[in-house]
């Protein structure tokens, strides 16, 4: 017997022994009302005249049966009252059980399940009227933010708010419910020939969580994601409703959050592609399937080769070469993207500590590996086990990864620097404090977006931008490097703007390794090329015509 059974046992031999006591005690009270019967009729007129002086004297045997039946019939009563006292208990403690197993406990809603079965009803009375049936998923955003920020006592106010708020935006037809979580769901009729009377409650929803929410004694700020499907030929189920409209809230959290999108068929197709796209990622770390590609960079005044920027593709083995664009941004929701960038590094690493020492290596970090205090031990730990020398090792930091959390930020560059590892700001000029993050962060380069870089001589305000970065590099004394180089006529300009580095189409395509070795022994950048042909210098790469299907960095 296992020991959960045990209360489940104790529970029914405990029903069973009260059922017992229960037959016991109503046989006596059968038995004492069959006695007072018999023996009441020739005993009380006795008894009555004896205790009034009137009559002789009553039967002593007589007597006794009448003093027990009447203590039996009170036995009786007693249980009976006790018995009626314990079903009415019974069926409050029943009433209650039901209600909490329907309903929320924090919110007072439906819960998920009684949300399906009372969805269903109206699915059912609604299709007898002749009326179409919309589901929306609500989901608050940054709800997580609330409680970190506030405790979460402020944020159950926050859900029980969001609550009131969602209800009273329903019309009063309609079924709300807290699926779990900051996830709500609410179904309402409509007449399926005028679908914008979903819109305009979806859009009164949308609009108030805009404005602040009064919860706890203060106020917070969350907007609130909608998704909304409708009963189809093809989905006239609950179940497939509140999956279609749950799609489709996500698509709303995709497109930037506060706002509502009804389900199409596109959302779903989108949905399988990505859950194929993360499936063959997991699939393809192990695999090898992920490999670096190595984009030059050119010392602009001396046309010297300076180094690689890495940048990760995929080599799928049905669909080719798959550009970061794709599986970068699915690989960082799916949480993979440490895996998978520290397994391209990896192969960097092997390939580049054969390079000739001068050469520099440099690999993107994201946004999402910024939030690991373990990265810069990983990234350690991998120079060492391939011998990769970290003073050759440039990391890259985007500006925007350093908003959430300078702290961390601040203690990653800093053990990195303390290996000799150096760190440069990428993207410089698209974030918002650029200035403040050149002051928290010792960085050894700035690195100019190409948005700015490649459109220099045709907007003035790019223009502008560039020579301002140039000027703060030059009194910072920090270096910089130009991204985005489409031709000669941009290098001239940043020359000119005294930009000593620089990278783009105009130098070449990212390369296999494959290709970079053909390049470096070419240079004599290789060992074996450097011993066959002591003498041999670097040469400028030559220009490349521009190819706008080049994959992205």
């Amino acid at each position: 017997m296992h020991d959960d059974d045990l209360p489940e046992r104790a529970a029914g031999w405990t029903s069973v022994t009260s059922a017992k006591r229960d037959i016991i005690a109503g046989g006596i009270v059968v038995a004492a009302i069959l006695m007072f019967v018999g023996t009441g009729s020739a005993v009380v007129p006795s008894v009555i005249g004896f205790i009034g002086g009137t009559g002789a004297n009553a039967d002593h045997v007589l007597t006794t049966a009448l003093i027990l039946n009447i203590a039996l019939l009170l036995f009786g009563w007693r249980r009976y009252a006790d018995l009626s006292r314990e079903v009415r208990e019974r069926v409050v403690a029943e009433a209650l059980a039901q209600r909490l197993a329907a309903s929320d406990t924090l919110t007072g809603l439906p819960n998920r399940r009684s949300f399906l079965d009372r969805a269903a009803a109206l699915i059912e009375k609604a299709d007898k009227r002749g009326r179409s049936v919309a589901v929306m998923v609500l989901d608050l955003d940054h709800f997580k933010t609330v409680n970190d920020v506030n405790g979460h006592a402020i944020g159950d106010a926050v859900l029980c708010a969001a609550a009131r708020l969602i209800s009273e935006a329903m019309p009063g037809d309609s079924v709300t419910a807290r699926l779990g979580g900051d996830e709500f769901a609410c179904a309402m009729p409509f007449d399926a020939a005028a679908p914008e009377a979903v819109d305009i409650v979806a859009e009164g929803i949308v609009a108030r969580f805009a404005r602040p929410v009064e919860a706890g004694g203060i106020q917070t700020h969350v907007s609130i994601s909608v998704g909304v499907a409708r009963i189809e030929s093809d989905c006239a189920t609950v179940d497939a409703l509140v999956r279609r409209a749950d799609i489709a809230m996500y698509v709303s959290k995709n497109q930037g959050r506060g706002r509502y999108n009804w389900f199409d068929g596109s959302m779903e197709r989108e949905l399988q592609t990505r859950n194929a796209i993360e499936l063959g990622i997991r699939n393809g770390i192990p695999q090898g399937e992920f490999v670096p590609y190595y984009e030059q960079q050119i010392d602009l005044t001396s046309g010297r080769l300076h180094g690689f920027e890495m940048l990760a593709r995929w080599n799928h083995p049905t669909k080719g070469l798959v550009p970061p664009d794709i599986f970068i941004p699915i690989a960082e929701e799916a949480g993979m993207i440490g895996v998978l960038s520290l397994a391209v590094m990896r192969q960097a690493f092997v390939e580049a500590r054969n390079w000739d020492p001068s050469l520099t290596l440099s690999v993107n970090i994201s946004p999402t590996q910024l939030k690991d205090p373990w990265l810069a031990q990983k990234i350690v730990k991998l120079l060492v086990e391939t011998g990769f020398p970290p003073q050759r090792l440039e990391v890259e930091i985007t500006e925007s990864s350093l908003f959430e959390n300078l702290g961390l930020a601040q203690s990653i560059v800093g053990s990195l620097k303390n290996q000799g590892i150096r760190i440069a700001l990428d993207d410089f000029g698209t974030g918002y404090s650029s200035l403040a993050h050149l002051r928290a962060l010792p960085f050894d380069r700035i690195k100019i977006d190409r948005s700015f870089v490649s459109s220099i001589n045709d907007n003035s305000e790019s223009a502008a931008i560039v020579n301002a970065i140039a000027k703060l590099g030059e009194s910072l004394n920090l270096p910089i490097t130009a991204e985005g180089i489409e031709d000669e006529m941009i290098g001239e300009r940043l020359r000119a703007l005294g930009c000593n580095e620089g990278q783009g189409w105009h130098f070449g395509r990212p390369m296999a390794i494959t290709e970079v070795r053909s390049l470096l022994a070419g240079k004599g950048l290789l060992p074996s090329a450097r011993a066959t042909d002591p003498s041999a210098e670097p040469a400028v790469t030559p220009p490349v015509a521009k190819d706008r299907t080049r994959l992205a960095g």
